[in-house]
């Protein structure tokens, strides 16, 4: 039986070390949990809200407040495999449904280099994992992953930088005009 204790301890290790190496999937990777709110320097708070089914899928609200006016909501659906798929936008008490959904996030962790297109109807985006960048804002100092969006629709075309920290959330949007919005808290 001694012989045994060491091709077993061996093999102990062998699978220690492989679980080590193997990312877990991090259900709080791309944070959904209820109650969740973040604060930027254009004055939007981002909220969000408890699961509901809409239309048989279960969706997670997420409000676009300011002050306390709710003035649109994305519904996202968080898979078992990890990603994040817009399945709607309540906004102006009218529901726009996408089908086929688009795909917001794939399932993390998201690496350089790594790029992914969404489309429904007139809209298309694709999005690439572009680098990363230390920022130090008023909510903390972060090294963020930096998220390049080239979004066209009706013919027109749009570029967002989206700088996003995992299980945190986004830290900093660049838009189209190169206005920064920066996470206060």
């Amino acid at each position: 039986m001694r012989p045994l204790l060491p091709l077993i301890l061996t093999a102990l290790t062998l699978l220690t070390a492989v679980q080590a190496a193997t990312p877990a999937l991090d259900p709080n990777y791309y944070p959904h949990r209820p109650g969740t709110r973040w604060t930027y320097s254009s004055g939007e708070t981002q909220i969000v809200g408890a699961p509901v089914i809409h239309r048989g899928v279960k969706v997670t609200p997420v409000s676009h407040q300011y002050g306390s006016t709710t003035y649109s909501q994305d519904l996202l659906e968080y898979r078992a495999d990890g990603s994040v798929w817009l399945r709607g936008v309540n906004a102006a008490g009218r529901l726009s449904w996408y089908s086929p959904p688009l795909l917001v996030y794939p399932a993390g962790p998201l690496q350089t280099g790594q790029k992914w297109q969404a489309a429904s109807g007139p809209l298309r985006m694709t999005v690439a994992v572009t680098g990363t960048a230390p920022l130090k804002l008023a909510a903390g100092t972060f090294n963020a992953l930096i998220l390049r969006t080239e979004s066209v629709t009706g013919g027109r075309s749009s570029v967002q930088l989206t700088y996003f920290v995992p299980a945190f959330g986004i830290v900093r949007y660049q838009t189209a005009d190169g206005s920064t919005i920066d996470l206060q808290r």
